[in-house]
């Protein structure tokens, strides 16, 4: 403390009388003095002070203070010695930090565009002396906050300003006190995060600690005092805020883009506050930065958002005099991107016009601004990652079909790609098909109608939006406003020239989709949503596709692709899944099937496997083709380090592409004064990089042909382009390097001249004559980049991978029939990304369902087990086997033979949406009947535990009902798990039943051990025949549950099970002869009856289900 204490005395005031004395070294005023040894360490402390006074301060890079903020203590009385100021001198470099890098202020404000002068520090209030003491912590401030105090003057508009600190007046070192952008607030509380770790040492005694908080809570009152300035608008206070129809907030009508402005209130404003105010009133939901001089201001509730996100002090100053933040225009890009991180739309009214321009048409004349583009969330161009951001429209139209199915209208776009995508979903009352579309497309924001979605599409949106990989934005559309009709589409598309730029008539894709109309509408929001966000050049040079949520492929609801955990755990809801990296670094990318496959080296190969994995493929030979390139790969480890080496070089060439065909046209931005340059630096790097980027992937493409080792197979996969000749894309790149090279040679960093814009526009649009080739060399790599994914995960798995063999179809569900029937046979299956006990890999299975017609297998597994034994683990397992083998890909067992499947539905877990009135066993029904309703003879269906969402009785008979109709009606490949251990005995010699159980062991921990005291160990073992019970209170006793209340559980069990036991005796006979037989039974002696020589299949399969049992009791008796 005594060292503090020397230190302070550098930095307290001079006397009141010495005040105005000069700078520099101060001539009359005394230096001053340095006692005791060098500063150590702890001399750190005055990086955290603030002395300031008035001549010094005028504004800081934030929005300044009206009075400057006292933090030591002067002390007139102190006396000095002339010598001290060379010891002061000698340790000055001690309090500087360097100017490493030039950071403009943040902040000037003024009332309007005409006024000059030194603005004024509005903002008054006093900080407690307790608390500016409180900051005195040994920490350095971070090199962001350096203060540029050569900088004196800017230029506003039309006048220049004296701003903050002259070089001159500064008297001593710089200080904290001369910092900006971090408010006082944050620096204490940061100071107070990193003092945690060092309090031992600095605050031993818990009273300090107690003290610092109370300091903390004072700063807080002090801070949130400007924050708490009411609005000078009454139109803006929150009970009297109005849409732009005066409509109130409670309003279902309510429009939250739009405000109401009294036409009294507009006349008086002046001509910048109409500028701004008749701009934002139509755009409430977006943070709208208003280009003044140098600066971006932000007005009122805006000014709300620039304090609580970007912790900018709010002033009483700007447009009006109103609430505001602000910032130089140098650092708006990094304000603009944190916002947009942070969920909000962004846009940027800028000056059309310099302020001499302006002056030239009258004295009086302001600045003419625009609104030139708003940036969201969904519609970002500078998106160059792994991830495809989207914006989706999505418009409802119930009872178009004959079924009373809904029908789903839908358009998207990924703005980056420059991709429009259109279609249409049936759809029932479960919402399944649309779950799985905002499953695969993953939405960043949706935009639907308010009255036009029906309950259940509503409780889809809000569903799936929190199960995706992204956390989705909803926004609602005015009723017959942003959705338009048909013929107002497609005349609006006509006459703005929409989707010029595509490879595809926009009118022929539009034809060649289901409910083309309905898409049209749903393109028509999307289109009205981009407009008003004057996004006009991706709607002119974007490309529309049609695009399938089933497209001939693999089949996967919504709901399965969550239960599955494709690209979402279930534990943690992030992609990257189970968090046991801290005990085994190899589970670092576990979790889901996405982040398990994912070894890909481009974002744009990462982007085609996520879609590759929502549509596994539907063909025999598209399958083989992939497992072709993969196994070749493999079998060549040096092909695949050279493939390897060329993709890590590659940029995102696919958002390049997007990015350069967007800059064709000319844009609005470049007629804007300094804006224009910038937007012409950017296409020219852009352009640059795309250009030698595709130089290395076409030296990539050549090397595959050149081997020539897998060139047939992979023509199989992807279509390629001629690459070499005189034709060939080689030799038309070869020139456009050259171009590069001689006219932008440090294209990365160019600042572009009017002549060289022209040469830039003449070589992009001669360049983008073939995109449609440059597009089909970006998707060969990309391609080549996930099947050397499949490769690399095949050979760095811990277990076994074998390559799958794919069966087609099975042409019939008759099982008199001789063809061949459904099957799935795995031997040695195990999940992919679940470890086993310590660790380890999990215990492998055999799975056998369905066979050949002489070689006949059950294609039900009934499986039962304990809790906890691994039944759900082999179900999922099962799935994401055929999952893999669909894709091309390696799967993990050792033989795969498999039968092609054309969808996969599953029903696990228990879970309840109580924000949607959903509960446990309402969810089980739905999902269950979405399986009843679709699932075909090729389908793979999961059920795990189904009816156990209600009473015993209740639920045992839906699932006996459900399992018997998916066996006889249906007979596709399921795999039921249940703890009804009555079904084990209705369907024990059912013909297509096959009874297996997860294996365990108990063993006794004493002699005298009862069953309650056993240890019950699971094994993972997939055994033949059920399982004689479920071990509830022995893994109630591993859950926690007092000794006391299992044993007393127990002995319950005991008690109703003897009071029950002639029923249960009864039952253990329907083994022999189950309702299953009676049924047999009744349809035989019906056919005998009826003496028909025609019979149909069903009462084939009831004579051969007969067949069957007669021949097991045969074989029984001898």
């Amino acid at each position: 403390m005594q060292r503090q204490k020397s230190i302070l005395s550098f930095l307290k005031r001079p006397a009141p009388e010495d005040k105005n004395s000069g700078g520099g070294e101060l001539e009359g005023r005394p230096p001053y003095s340095f006692q005791g040894k060098k500063p150590n360490q702890n001399a750190a402390v005055l990086n955290k002070a603030r002395d300031v006074s008035d001549e010094e301060i005028r504004g800081t890079e934030t929005p300044p203070e009206k009075l400057p903020r006292q933090i030591f203590a002067v002390n007139d009385g102190e006396s000095t010695t002339p010598t001290r100021s060379s010891l002061f001198s000698s340790i000055k470099h001690k309090f500087m930090k360097p100017d490493t890098r030039e950071k403009p202020s943040a902040d000037r404000f003024h009332a309007n565009d005409t006024s000059s002068g030194a603005f004024s520090l509005p903002i008054k209030h006093a900080v407690p002396e307790e608390l500016a003491n409180a900051c005195l912590f040994p920490e350095h401030l971070p090199k962001k906050n350096v203060h540029n105090a050569n900088e004196t003057m800017y230029n506003e508009g039309d006048r220049e300003c004296p701003f903050l600190i002259n070089i001159d007046d500064i008297s001593r070192p710089v200080t904290p006190g001369m910092a900006t952008l971090v408010p006082r607030l944050k620096r204490v509380q940061e100071d107070m995060c990193n003092f945690k770790d060092i309090s031992d040492c600095l605050l031993p005694d818990a009273s300090k600690r107690t003290k610092l908080s109370q300091l903390s809570n004072k700063a807080n009152k002090v801070n949130e005092h400007v924050s708490e300035i009411n609005s000078k608008f009454e139109w803006l206070h929150p009970s009297q805020i109005r849409d732009a129809n005066k409509r109130k907030p409670d309003n279902p009508l309510y429009d939250k883009k739009t405000l109401y402005i009294p036409p009294d209130d507009l006349k008086k404003m002046s001509a910048s506050q109409k500028q701004y105010w008749d701009v934002k009133r139509q755009y409430m939901d977006v943070v709208l930065f208003f280009k003044v001089g140098k600066f971006y201001e932000l007005y009122e509730l805006d000014a709300e958002i620039g304090h609580k996100e970007l912790d900018w002090k709010m002033t009483l100053s700007g447009v009006g005099k109103c609430r505001q933040v602000g910032i130089s225009e140098s650092g708006i890009d990094e304000a603009v991107q944190k916002l947009i991180a942070r969920g909000y739309k962004v846009g940027r009214m800028e000056q059309l016009e310099t302020s001499a321009q302006a002056k030239s048409r009258g004295a009086t004349s302001v600045i003419q601004r625009k609104l030139v583009h708003v940036l969201t969330p969904s519609t970002t161009e500078n998106n160059i990652g792994p991830d495809a951001v989207h914006l989706l429209a999505i418009k409802e139209e119930g009872h178009l079909l004959e079924n009373g199915s809904t029908v789903f209208g839908f358009a998207f776009v990924d703005c980056a790609a420059l991709k429009f995508y259109v279609g249409s979903i049936s759809d029932d009352a479960s919402c399944a098909a649309l779950g799985a579309l905002l499953m695969q497309v993953s939405p960043k924001e949706i935009i639907y109608e308010t009255r036009g979605l029906s309950k259940e599409g509503q409780k889809a949106l809000k569903k799936y939006t929190v199960a995706g990989s992204n956390l989705s934005e909803l926004s609602p559309a005015q009723p017959g406003h942003d959705f338009g009709e048909v013929l107002e589409v497609r005349n609006l598309i006509q006459s703005k020239g929409y989707f010029r730029g595509s490879c595809i008539r926009w009118d022929h894709v539009l034809d060649g989709v289901m409910h083309g109309d309905l898409v049209l509408c749903a393109l028509g929001g999307l289109i009205n949503h981009l407009s008003r966000f004057k996004l006009d050049d991706a709607l002119h040079n974007g490309d529309i596709i049609p695009y399938e949520v089933y497209r001939g492929c693999l089949r996967m609801d919504g709901q399965t692709l969550v239960n599955l955990e494709i690209f979402n755990n279930n534990a943690d809801g992030g992609p990257s899944g189970m968090q046991l990296y801290l005990f085994f670094e190899i589970c670092a990318d576990v979790g889901t099937l996405y982040k398990y496959l994912d070894n890909c080296m481009t974002s744009s190969g990462k982007r085609l496997l996520r879609n590759w994995i929502c549509h596994p493929l539907n063909d025999v030979e598209k399958i083989n083709s992939r497992l072709e390139v993969v196994e070749k790969l493999m079998s060549h480890s040096d092909i695949m380090l050279l493939l390897a080496q060329s993709l890590r070089k590659l940029p995102d060439l696919e958002r390049l592409l997007g990015r350069a065909k967007s800059s064709m046209q000319s844009s609005a931005l470049l007629s804007l004064p300094l804006i224009g340059s910038k937007v012409l630096k950017q296409r020219v790097k852009v352009f640059g990089l795309l250009v030698k980027g595709l130089r290395i992937g076409m030296e990539l493409l050549m090397l595959v042909q050149k081997e020539g080792i897998m060139v047939s197979s992979l023509s199989k996969v992807v279509c390629l382009p001629i690459l070499s000749g005189s034709d060939g894309l080689d030799k038309f790149l070869t020139q456009f390097e050259a171009a590069i090279d001689s006219d932008f040679p440090n294209y990365q960093n160019h600042d572009v001249t009017d002549s060289e814009s022209e040469t830039l526009v003449i070589l992009m649009d001669i360049f983008m004559e073939k995109a449609t080739q440059w597009s089909q060399v970006i998707h060969a790599i990309n391609c080549i980049d996930v099947l050397r994914s499949f490769a690399v995960t095949a050979i760095s798995s811990c277990g076994a991978m074998c390559k799958p063999m794919i069966l087609p179809h099975s042409k019939s569900a008759n099982l008199c029939e001789e063809v061949t029937g459904p099957i799935i046979k795995m031997k040695g299956l195990w999940h992919p990304y679940t470890l086993g006990q310590y660790g380890g890999l999990p215990v492998s299975n055999d799975i056998h369902l369905g066979g050949y017609r002489n070689d006949y297998v059950p294609c039900t597994l009934l499986l039962t087990g304990p809790n906890m034994g691994g039944k759900s683990t082999l179900l999922r397992a099962t799935c994401l086997a055929v999952i893999m083998a669909q894709l091309g890909c390696y799967v993990p067992c050792e033989i795969c033979i498999l039968s092609l499947v054309d969808t996969i539905f599953t029903r696990l877990g228990a879970t309840d949406r109580i924000m949607t009135g959903e509960s446990t066993f309402l969810i089980e029904c739905t999902e269950t009947a979405s399986v009843l309703q679709n699932a075909t003879h090729n389908s793979l269906v999961l059920l795990d535990e189904l009816g156990r969402g209600t009473s015993t009785f209740d639920g045992y008979a839906i699932a006996y009902a459900v399992l018997r109709h998916l066996i006889e009606k249906v007979n596709c490949r399921l795999l039921f798990a249940t703890h009804y251990h009555l079904l084990t005995k209705e369907f024990g010699t059912h013909p297509r039943v096959a009874m297996q159980h997860m294996a365990t062991s108990l063993i006794p921990k004493s002699e005298m051990s009862s069953g309650v005291e056993q240890e019950l160990v699971f094994l993972y073992r997939l055994a033949s025949g059920a399982c004689s019970e479920s071990y509830g209170m022995q893994v109630a006793l591993m859950a926690g549950i007092p000794r006391l209340v299992v044993e007393a559980a127990s002995k319950a069990g005991h008690v109703m099970k003897n009071k029950v036991r002639e029923s249960f005796e009864s039952s253990e006979q329907r083994v022999k002869f189950s309702t299953l037989h009676e049924e047999w039974l009744k349809a035989l002696l019906t056919t005998a009856k009826s003496g028909e020589t025609n019979l149909d299949n069903d009462a084939f399969d009831t004579l051969f289900c007969m067949w069957h049992e007669l021949k097991t009791s045969y074989k029984s008796l001898n």
